[in-house]
Parts: C-alpha cells; structure tokens; sequence
C-alpha cells in the first residue's frame, strides 16, 4: 500500500515538493492536496498517513500522532502570509469586529493570543471566507492566510493597516513561530519505521535542494500564480523549514499561551520521532 501524504496547496509549501517535482523523487506515495483545515480532518479521519497539519491540530490531537523531526513551516519574524487587515489601528480594535479566515486553525488562535497580550484588546471574531473585500464590508478587520494573504498584500490598498503576524509574534515574545508541522499518526509509524525515515530523508533533501535554488524556485510557482519572482524569493527568505529547539521552545510557549486563554485543553508534549 502506497503511504498518502497531504500536500498543503498554498505557495509556502512550494519549496517542500519542488525539489519531488524536479527530480521526481518519491513516485511510492500518495499526494493529497487539500487546505490546511483539510489535512487537519484527513489526517485525524485516517484519510492520510502522514501531514503537515496546523499546530493547533496537533495540540488537539497529539496522544494519536508522532512529529517528523527537523521539518517545519515557522518563521523567526516576518512571514509574510499571515496578515491582519484592518481598517484601524490594532490597538483601537477594542469591541470591534474581526472576520478570521475559515481555512485556518493556528493562525486564528494566534491572532487572539497576540490581541490579548500584545495589545489587551477585546475584538468581536467571527469566521468567513477568505475574500477581504468582502469580510471588510462586515467587519473592521480581516485575518487572511497563505496563497489569499500573498494575493490581498500584493494588491495591497494601502488605506488600510496592515500586521504581520510572524512579526507581532516575534515582537511579544522574542521567539519564532510555528505555524505548522509534520505530524505521522502514531500506528503508521510504528508499524512503517523505514517507510517514514525515507520520507523523511527525501522531504529534507528537497528542500535542500529549494534552498539553494530559490530563484528557480520562485519562477516554477510563478507559473501558477500571478507574482512577479523577485516577490517570491523575498516571500520564501522569510519562511523557515526547520524544527530546532528554538522552534520548539517558540511552540510550547505558543501552546501555553493558548491554554491560559482557553483555546486549547492542554499543553501538549512534542513527540517527536526518533529518526
């Protein structure tokens, strides 16, 4: 049986498959593409082996899954394409209405930890889709992600203010950020030791080889999406693909926070896969 392994359909998680796309490494799986919330029920349904999940999945479901180590989608500062759009500034949003995207779980989550803390603010959320002429006409201020953040800045109205939500998080806490990680379902991996560790392998090989060639990187994507490169180099600088033990720190806070908020039932452990 062939392992299925999501595939998040945003531009960010270009660089993890370019190089499986180039050179056409790991013809045996299954590639599933979905949005991030997709993958999240996939991969909680059994529906696929092995994911990048938001990390808020893996906080509500941690007991059944195993991380892959040293991957990750973070930044340490800016990312990029994670925006909250508003039509004031952040810190008069007190009592006002903010439409969060609805393909989102992290990033929901973490805009409500930074409101809290980084500005002791009390918005009214509700959830929509991500289209920010029309979340604007119900609310004051929109939160977009991915592929929809990148196309909303790049046509940036710049009546409106705009926050990075890589770089508010860096600004509160002086750590980096996950937004996502690469969670196995336990059972799989136990049982699939060598199938994992070469996915493994080629899955950090790829982005190796994205790393080093980022201008060829960001040409291929543009093939699929109006940017110009030199828009996507600087977008691609800004993410990080690793999982050290600054992102993990910069997690475990992130949940801990979420948890004193009631976001999340507890704080997680990171089981991460010794491999």
């Amino acid at each position: 049986m062939r392992p299925k392994v999501g595939h998040i359909q945003f531009i960010n998680c270009f660089p993890l498959f370019y190089g499986l796309i180039e050179k056409k490494f790991l013809l045996e799986v299954d590639l599933i593409k979905g949005n991030p919330t997709d993958l999240n029920t996939m991969l909680l349904e059994r529906k696929l082996d092995l994911a990048p999940v938001s990390s808020i999945a893996y906080a509500e479901n941690y007991k059944d899954y195993l991380l892959m180590p040293d991957i990750s989608i973070s930044s340490d500062g800016d990312v990029k394409s994670i925006y909250l759009f508003s039509k004031v500034p952040i810190d008069k949003l007190h009592g006002k209405k903010i439409a969060l995207t609805n393909i989102s779980a992290t990033s929901q989550v973490l805009l409500k930890i930074i409101m809290k803390k980084g500005y002791n603010v009390s918005p009214e959320y509700f959830t929509s889709a991500p289209e920010l002429r029309a979340m604007l006409m119900e609310a004051d201020a929109a939160l977009l992600i991915g592929d929809d953040a990148l196309r909303a800045k790049y046509t940036f109205d710049n009546s409106l203010y705009i926050y990075d939500l890589g770089s508010e998080w860096k600004k509160l806490t002086n750590l980096p950020m996950v937004f996502a990680v690469w969670a196995i379902r336990k059972d799989f991996a136990e049982n699939n030791f060598n199938i994992v560790k070469l996915i493994k392998d080629t899955f950090i090989e790829s982005i190796e080889l994205s790393l080093n060639n980022l201008e060829d990187v960001a040409t291929k994507a543009c093939e699929y999406e109006s940017f110009s490169p030199d828009y996507l180099v600087d977008y691609f600088k800004c993410l990080k693909f690793d999982f050290n033990e600054t992102q993990q720190n910069g997690l475990i806070v992130y949940f801990k926070e979420a948890k004193a908020m009631g976001l999340i039932n507890e704080v997680p452990t990171l089981n991460i896969l010794n491999i």
